[in-house]
């Protein structure tokens, strides 16, 4: 019986300083390159319009991040938006956190632990828009 419990507790603390280690440098998991591509919907006096985007995202490691490139579709109209929008960002202990853009659009965001990916949802009201960031 002592030997069942110390593999309990062995069992026990490895996945505790597992989940203690994740996104444990914050802000510090996303440093690099991100390709994000993403589509939805804006939603215009209650009619969905489509939107897709693919965005380059460079992340600095301490909050701050910039877009050298953006090629987005809404309702079928292309642009490219010009390189180095600036925007912040958030990562908690817990790998949760925000993206927010100068242009005004804010995300919700999922870090994975080794900070390789982000799953994204735009928190704008009118908006269903949710894509996935990843590291190059």
């Amino acid at each position: 019986m002592p030997c069942l419990a110390v593999w309990a507790l062995t069992l026990g603390l490895s996945g505790v300083a597992r989940a203690d280690s994740d996104c444990l440098l914050e802000n510090k998991t996303l440093r690099g390159s991100y390709v994000f591509a993403a589509k939805g919907y804006n939603v215009v006096s209650g009619v969905p319009q489509p939107k897709a985007i693919i965005e380059l995202i460079v992340f600095n490691g301490d909050g701050t991040l910039m877009t050298p490139a953006v090629s987005r579709s809404i309702n079928g109209v292309i642009s490219r938006a010009a390189a180095g929008a600036p925007g912040t960002y958030t990562v908690d202990v817990g790998c949760t956190g925000t993206i927010s853009f100068s242009s005004g659009q804010v995300f919700d965001i999922y870090v994975s632990p080794k900070g390789d990916t982000i799953w994204m949802i735009q928190a704008n009201q009118d908006t269903v828009f949710q894509g996935t960031a990843t590291k190059l």
